[in-house]
């Protein structure tokens, strides 16, 4: 699913991993959560989730989400 290296990003106060997806590996359609609009396939992405959540590593990225690039670089999750 995801093609780039995974690297950690803090904002707001929290750890985030964050894995950039390729257009070649994005074949499927998300919802960014900054903006509400799709992220269509063959779209380059990142797929964002907690690095320090309470509950755990497998929790934190059963909640990953992906987010177009441009709003995760100007939003504070």
């Amino acid at each position: 699913m995801t093609s780039g290296w995974k690297r950690t990003e803090v904002r707001g106060g929290r750890e985030w991993y964050v894995q950039p997806v390729s257009e070649r590996q994005a074949v499927k359609s998300y919802t960014c959560p900054s903006c509400g609009r799709e992220v269509p396939p063959a779209s380059a992405h990142l797929v964002v989730w907690r690095a320090d959540g309470v509950l755990g590593d497998q929790a934190d990225l059963a909640a990953r989400r992906h987010w177009h690039t441009h709003c995760w670089r100007t939003t504070n999750p």
